[in-house]
């Protein structure tokens, strides 16, 4: 899960510090970065976040292993997938 600032540092490298959205190297000085690419980046990863919140805990499928409840495993698993399915990698 990636956010401006995260998107900012890994689209830069050069980048030492952040303050608001004015970026700066370890000399202090500004560095122009490219808003549009690190806005899509960011986008590019919001998939992550929405499938975060949606998928079943995983004490879920723990329990079902413990247990040596297969039925209660594949549902933890369908679960998963169900959710990837419904957040495609790269989607908003």
């Amino acid at each position: 899960m990636i956010n401006l600032t995260d998107a900012i540092y890994k689209l830069n490298p050069t980048v030492t510090v952040i303050r608001g959205e004015v970026a700066y190297d370890a000399e202090g000085n500004k560095v122009t970065y490219d808003k549009n690419a690190v806005e899509a980046l960011v986008a590019s990863e919001a998939y992550k976040n929405k499938r975060a919140k949606e998928y079943p805990a995983i004490t879920d499928y723990l329990d079902g292993i413990v247990k040596g409840d297969n039925a209660q495993v594949q549902a933890y698993i369908d679960a998963c997938l169900a959710v990837k399915a419904k957040y495609p990698k790269g989607t908003v």
